[in-house]
C-alpha cells in the first residue's frame, strides 16, 4: 500500500494524495473540510492534524464518532482504521 510510507508527522497531504491518487484532489478534500485555505495552505486545524501521525488521526476519527477517548481506540496501520481496544 502506497500510503504506508506516509504514516508520521507532517504528512497529511501526501498520505491523503496517496490514498485518493491525485494531490489536486487531495487538496480540494483539505479545502472542503476547512484543513486548506483556497490558496493551498494549511489552516491552523490543518496544522493541528498535519502534526499528528496517521495513527493519531485514526484515533482522534474514531473518538469524534463514538464521543469517547481516543486512548480508548488501537490503530492498525495496514487499513488505517482505529477500532475499540478489547474488541
Amino acid at each position: 500500500m502506497a500510503t504506508q510510507k506516509f504514516l508520521g508527522r507532517g504528512k497529511l497531504v501526501k498520505r491523503l494524495t496517496a490514498q485518493v491518487g491525485s494531490e489536486g484532489l487531495a487538496m480540494s478534500l483539505l479545502k472542503k473540510r476547512g484543513d486548506m485555505t483556497s490558496g493551498g495552505k494549511l489552516t491552523a486545524q490543518g496544522k493541528k492534524r498535519d502534526a499528528m501521525t496517521a495513527g493519531e488521526r485514526a484515533k482522534d476519527r474514531a473518538a469524534k464518532a463514538e464521543n469517547r477517548n481516543p486512548a480508548d481506540f488501537k490503530y492498525d496501520p495496514k487499513t488505517n482504521r482505529a477500532t475499540l481496544k478489547g474488541r
